[in-house]
């Protein structure tokens, strides 16, 4: 992971109109349409809140003149010590605040000659107030039936017609979800507590779904949204029709999808993702015979492998493994490269990054060799302190759960751009360390507990890669979603890019080809990248192919 470009000043920062009506299957929707509820055109939202009577204590102050002790304005306060700049504000006439604000310290030893006003606490009283508190909203989850998920993608294979389920949830338990109004493709619908919706293919880009609950509160819950793509295909057997659905929305209960999948607002290409970003059921699918040389030759280094008979213990003088030496370590190369199989799928299962994507990075970075690497690199991805500000910044839930390791919890709810610079450089470091397998003490001087822990890692760090990398899309093309202007592969691979080269490499490319009137495709955007940048091109070409 270089990351050797400049950073960007900005960076931190139609279908066919369906003739028929949706089906809905199940009880608690009218069959006759005419029978229905309408649906309300604007929902009201939540609208929820709890009153409770708290008692505490109510101070009063007098703000004076010095020297005439003139008053001035009454401050009614209910924390102890001083009023402060916002209780003034609050109780005051403007000109006074102003006064306030500007006037310098008394420093007079009679303050009869202190220019300016001063505070005096007046009386102290029990007191009680109101306080609202907001209350959890209802809301709406969706699921699908009869399918199968394809995981890292948004896809599910469905054996059997799909069926689209919006379950209401009221949290408050006395209360219930009184029924789900919704829209879908144009058309309007209306069902109880529990929804399934027969769902017709669609076009290639979907159709928008949008659907909220009614509850005996009173209210409603927001208004959510969902992409959702249903094709089909008979996989060159026309006994046998399967389904291919795809689902994207805030409310989806099945397989995590990918983060950025959901930013993006993109879908992948019907029947599921290329190769590099598919993820396999089975970890030994994901297995590989590659005859990595600089693998090769740690693992000579090491004393793993037994290259005594090979001229110079099978190493060349650039440190790299010879023909004999390769030779000699290719059945510890392919057990060593494989070994991560098990953690990689598991991880992707749960963060939604493709295995293949993250097994073929580990392979580019590293060759699985998880420690410092030429370049100061660490790790099986080789993560640098610019790739480490990138996670911390652009994938805040990871910095949510990383920072109370490193730092007092405290300070850690300031958020990442919240700290102060030698904070903020502090858990970078310490990120970098925690994917750090280089330990002296360790078999073969790797800590391999770290380096499978680091998997997690490299995985989030994808992640905020691609958040900027959409953004970055957003921002050049004033387009309201990444999705919009660029495709699904195309996406990852700017995301590559982002990783490997940095934001402004991405950034000016994508300028250039903006400025071109060009497609965001990665054809287009490859062929802009300047020459300090060229060197990413490879890179993806050699990840994605």
């Amino acid at each position: 992971m270089r990351q050797n470009a400049g950073i960007r000043t900005g960076w931190r920062f139609r279908f066919l109109r369906w003739s028929l009506l949706i089906v809905l299957v199940g009880s608690g929707f009218a069959s006759n349409p005419s029978d229905a509820v309408s649906p309300v055109a604007d929902p009201p939202g939540p609208d929820r809140y709890s009153i409770t009577l708290v008692d505490y204590t109510e101070y009063t102050w007098w703000m004076l003149r010095w020297g005439s002790n003139q008053f001035i304005c009454e401050l009614k306060t209910d924390h102890e010590g001083l009023p402060t700049v916002a209780d003034v504000y609050s109780d005051c006439l403007p000109d006074d605040y102003d006064d306030w604000v500007n006037q310098k310290p008394c420093t007079e030893h009679d303050v009869s000659l202190c220019k300016g006003n001063y505070l005096v606490l007046i009386d102290s009283q029990p007191a009680q107030k109101e306080v609202a508190t907001k209350l959890p909203s209802s809301s709406v989850q969706v699921s699908l039936e009869n399918c199968n998920p394809v995981y890292t993608s948004s896809t599910s294979i469905c054996e059997n017609e799909p069926i689209l389920i919006l379950n209401g949830v009221e949290p408050l338990p006395e209360h219930s979800i009184l029924r789900i109004e919704g829209l879908y493709a144009g058309q309007s619908f209306v069902c109880d507590a529990h929804c399934r919706l027969r769902l017709p293919i669609t076009g290639e880009n979907g159709e928008t779904l949008q659907f909220w609950a009614f509850s005996s509160y009173g209210d409603s819950s927001p208004i959510f949204n969902a992409l959702v793509r249903v094709a089909q295909a008979d996989s060159n057997d026309p006994d046998q029709v399967f389904w291919y659905v795809d689902v994207l929305s805030s409310q989806w209960m099945g397989v995590p999808v990918a983060s950025c999948v959901e930013t993006w607002g993109t879908l992948p290409p019907i029947g599921g993702p290329q190769e590099w970003l598919s993820t396999p059921t089975q970890s030994e699918t994901l297995g590989t015979d590659i005859p990595y040389n600089y693998l090769a030759a740690n693992l000579i280094r090491k004393g793993v492998v037994d290259a005594v008979t090979c001229e110079n213990n099978g190493l060349q003088e650039d440190g790299n493994a010879s023909s004999c030496g390769m030779e000699r370590a290719r059945d510890a190369v392919t057990a060593w490269q494989n070994q991560f199989d098990g953690i990689i799928l598991n991880v992707a299962k749960d963060t939604g990054v493709p295995a293949n994507l993250l097994k073929n990075l580990f392979a580019k970075e590293s060759q699985f060799w998880p420690g410092i690497g030429t370049k100061d690199d660490v790790g099986l991805g080789q993560l640098t302190e610019q790739g480490a500000d990138t996670t911390l910044m652009w994938n805040p839930p990871f910095f949510n759960q990383f920072c109370p390791l490193v730092m007092d919890s405290a300070e850690c709810k300031k958020g990442y751009l919240g700290l102060e610079e030698d904070q903020m450089q502090h858990t970078r470091l310490a990120l970098i360390q925690a994917v750090n397998a280089t330990c002296e003490d360790c078999p073969l001087g790797i800590d391999l507990d770290r380096a499978n822990f680091s998997i997690g890692v490299f995985a989030h760090t994808l992640l905020a890669n691609c958040e900027q990398a959409g953004q970055l899309v957003k921002n050049v093309n004033g387009a309201q979603t990444a999705g919009s202007v660029s495709t699904y592969e195309d996406l990852w691979k700017f995301s590559l890019v982002n990783y490997h080269a940095g934001p402004g490499c991405l950034g000016d490319a994508l300028d250039l080809t903006y400025a071109k009137s060009l497609e965001m495709t990665w054809e287009n955007v490859s062929q802009n990248l300047s020459a300090g940048c060229i060197g990413a091109l490879e890179y993806v070409n050699d990840i994605s192919e």
